[in-house]
């Protein structure tokens, strides 16, 4: 190997631009597991850092992409060996490390996962770091008392890659699930996921929510923030418990503290950028069986690795649905 091809993050006069180059092996990050990338895959937060419309570098340059899986070609460590199938996601990856835009990609053991078992590469990205996130909040929430019989549980941002998710990993819990989506015309797409219920968000005004509103939902999985979040407090059932996992109405919570002294209501922020290691691994293997989705393949597209520079504008106006996976050498 003496260069790969790669997608490449720069900053020049504070003017962020991206393209593909070819890039010297000896120029690749430091790490003690090289692997030769068969999928990556598109997230909004990968939107904001190709064109610059949100301060997600940390380190210029990058190659981006926050998620990534192949096989293994070398390894220094002796947890991975040569053809090993694994995962990276999140950690620095992508934003102050090289990412998953790359022929191949060298990082540290500590971030690499091995595949769950009966999972394929391009699964793993069908779900990646969306896919995890929304695991990783049902996880929490789970262990925190949420249960189908507790009544029904609500999911923001309903037409997003984690949104999307969320919603099927939870029906096929055997949840009520709501979704709560600004684009109504959605609705067959949404139902097709398990959703029992659509709720329009032009039906909920900001500018009207009391510090109790009728109690309705024992669980929610928010990708929105802001006023929306807001309301949720508002409307948990007793004891009922949040995922707050995304800001796409803004990082502003204006709230009273009645939900949750006088509910009970539980606020859970979902991290899944540094999550210990045990705890990854254990959401990726419920990813792979009881959390495993049920329509990943009918929410998933999958673009060629050249085709990457015209997919990130669609996410900055808002107008994908599900997940976008990028063949690379797979």
């Amino acid at each position: 190997m003496t260069s790969i091809k790669a997608f490449r993050i720069r900053e020049l006069d504070k003017k962020v631009s991206s393209a593909f180059e070819e890039i010297a092996a000896e120029d690749m990050d430091k790490g003690e597991v090289l692997i030769r990338i068969a999928y990556s895959s598109v997230n909004y937060k990968d939107a904001l850092a190709a064109t610059g419309a949100g301060k997600i570098i940390r380190r210029f340059p990058c190659i981006g992409g926050i998620d990534l899986a192949g096989s293994v070609v070398e390894s220094s460590d002796a947890r991975f060996k040569t053809g090993d199938l694994v995962i990276a996601t999140s950690y620095d990856i992508g934003v102050a490390h090289d990412g998953g835009y790359a022929e191949m990609a060298r990082l540290p053991a500590d971030w690499v996962l091995p595949l769950p078992q009966g999972m394929t590469t391009f699964e793993a990205m069908a779900l990646g770091t969306a896919g995890y996130t929304a695991a990783l909040g049902i996880q929490r929430m789970e262990l925190n008392g949420l249960a189908p019989a507790n009544g029904p549980v609500i999911v923001t941002g309903a037409t997003g890659g984690v949104g999307s998710l969320a919603i099927d990993m939870l029906a096929g819990r055997g949840y009520q699930v709501t979704a709560l989506t600004g684009k109504p015309t959605e609705e067959a797409y949404l139902r097709s996921l398990g959703a029992t219920a659509i709720l329009d968000r032009k039906s909920i005004d900001p500018g009207k929510i009391r510090a109790l509103e009728k109690p309705q939902w024992a669980g929610a999985v928010d990708n929105l923030g802001g006023a929306y979040l807001s309301w949720l407090a508002s409307s948990m059932q007793m004891s009922g418990t949040i995922a707050s996992i995304g800001l796409a109405a803004g990082m502003d919570l204006k709230t009273t503290v009645a939900p949750f002294i006088l509910r009970g209501v539980c606020l859970l922020g979902i991290d899944s950028g540094y999550t210990p290691m045990p705890l990854r691994r254990e959401v990726w293997r419920r990813l792979a069986t009881d959390l495993r989705p049920r329509h990943l393949q009918e929410m998933t597209r999958t673009i060629a690795f050249a085709d990457l520079p015209g997919a990130f504008g669609a996410y900055l106006e808002g107008q994908v649905r599900g997940r976008t996976v990028v063949r690379i050498g797979g």
